[in-house]
């Protein structure tokens, strides 16, 4: 069936147009597959091309495409090409091989003859098993994924699903970006499935997609947890029925507080990666304290001491992901801290406090998006604006501390002038010095030198 599709971008048009050129006169053949045809069913520009070329053996394909790209030649015995500078990944059709003399027990295979319906059948769900040839305009969907997307079903193709299990997580990250519901026999084949064994840099690419692409968070660990899968996860199993104030909490249990701030947080994204994906796993995990502090006193619900509570299962989480321990690093402040914005606010409190804060969580805008989101992922209680961050970025704006931790006027070579040797003494100085420019005693270099020399006299 002939459909005309436009890729608008030169970036992808071009190179696209050059490949086709190459393939053609190879005698092979083109086909668009997988997201970048997902996208353009949607009527959305693609930002990669996934490309399969049947017809040509890797090494041909491999010599024809080095006349234009600079080529890497990822997989050779199932031919699998990323053009270097370019979001473009190639590959030709390939089937999955017994053997028992390989360490996985599985070996793929090229086979450049396959059919491009067969190949589709290797794929993972029917959204992304279409295929377009943009020399032809030939669309093939030969699993319904484009009613599939219409109906916003999540459907498996085939047993071949069971290959990877991965696929899974990846079925996770799709729901939340697309609005899908999966269907009851695509969540009853990943239930078989596990993700022991598995490696941890597979497992964060999913879930960073689900924060940094997903329109709609929570429809992501729904499916995570109807197909099973949070029993890989016991930090986000255990906020299932744990239990909160009905008059703070009036939407539910910490589980379905926790999914509401994550949708907020995706109506609220920045689009700077880093800024999102740090704040986003801070969103996650800012309850994580909960469920072993939660109490019943007096016929009230409380969680005293939750936000530190959180530190532990927020690390083993976070180490179960990725080995980043920088990120880890600057995720488990916003957690510890979330509280702080509005205790600060309802203090009214001072200079040094909003600074001391900046100190203790280097980031007070991302705090902020934390503490905010806790705020509105309550309904129906009504949205208020969270007038305490509001207050608290302002503070934090005029003090120059808003992305930043303080930095100390008083540095070691300055007190190496005032003849104080590096050691202990010089230690403790400088970290008087660090606390008198938190209190606001001083705010120049001159008069931390002033506060300095005053303290000399004790040091002797």
């Amino acid at each position: 069936m002939p459909v005309r599709f436009r890729i608008q971008d030169p970036a992808l048009a071009d190179p696209l147009r050059h490949i086709e050129q190459l393939v053609r006169r190879g005698g092979g053949r083109t086909w668009l597959v997988g997201g970048c045809i997902r996208d353009l069913v949607l009527g959305r520009q693609p930002r990669d091309l996934d490309l399969e070329i049947s017809g040509l053996p890797p090494g041909q394909l491999h010599t024809l495409l080095t006349e234009q790209f600079s080529v890497q030649f990822v997989g050779k015995a199932f031919g699998l090409f990323k053009l270097q500078g370019l979001p473009i990944d190639i590959s030709i059709p390939s089937r999955l091989l017994t053997d028992h003399e390989s360490a996985q027990g599985l070996l793929r295979q090229s086979d450049p003859g396959m059919d491009i319906d067969e190949a589709l059948a290797r794929r993972d769900f029917t959204i992304n098993a279409m295929a377009w040839d943009p020399d032809t305009l030939e669309f093939r969907d030969p699993f319904n994924g484009r009613a599939d997307l219409d109906a916003h079903a999540l459907r498996h193709i085939s047993e071949c699903f069971t290959e990877d299990p991965l696929r899974v997580l990846r079925g996770m990250q799709l729901a939340a970006r697309f609005g899908l519901t999966a269907a009851p026999e695509t969540l009853a084949l990943c239930r078989t499935l596990t993700q022991e064994g598995q490696p941890s840099e597979r497992l964060w690419e999913e879930w960073k997609k689900l924060l940094l692409q997903g329109v709609k968070p929570s429809l992501g660990l729904q499916f995570l947890r109807d197909c099973g899968w949070l029993r890989f996860y016991p930090e986000l199993a255990a906020l299932q029925g744990c239990v909160q104030d009905p008059v703070w909490h009036p939407e539910g249990d910490v589980w379905i507080h926790t999914l509401h701030c994550l949708d907020w947080f995706a109506l609220e994204c920045t689009g700077n990666n880093n800024d999102d994906l740090i704040t986003g796993l801070g969103i996650l995990c800012h309850d994580f304290g909960k469920p072993a502090t939660t109490t019943t006193d007096y016929g009230r619900i409380t969680s005293r001491g939750h936000d530190q509570e959180g530190e532990a299962p927020t690390r083993r989480f976070l180490e179960r992901l990725t080995n980043q321990e920088d990120l880890i690093n600057q995720i488990i402040p916003l957690v510890l801290y979330h509280l702080r914005p509005r205790a600060l606010y309802d203090a009214n409190a001072s200079d040094s406090a909003v600074r001391r804060l900046a100190r203790q969580v280097k980031r007070i805008d991302r705090l902020v998006r934390v503490a905010r989101a806790d705020h509105a992922g309550r309904p129906p209680k009504p949205f208020d604006g969270f007038p305490a961050g509001v207050w608290l970025l302002e503070r934090a704006r005029n003090l120059e501390v808003e992305d930043q931790a303080p930095a100390p006027l008083v540095l070691g070579r300055h007190l190496l002038e005032l003849g104080i040797q590096p050691g202990p003494d010089m230690g403790r100085l400088l970290d008087e010095c660090y606390e008198a420019q938190l209190d606001g005693l001083f705010t120049t270099l001159d008069e931390g030198l002033v506060f300095a020399r005053t303290q000399l006299p004790s040091m002797r």
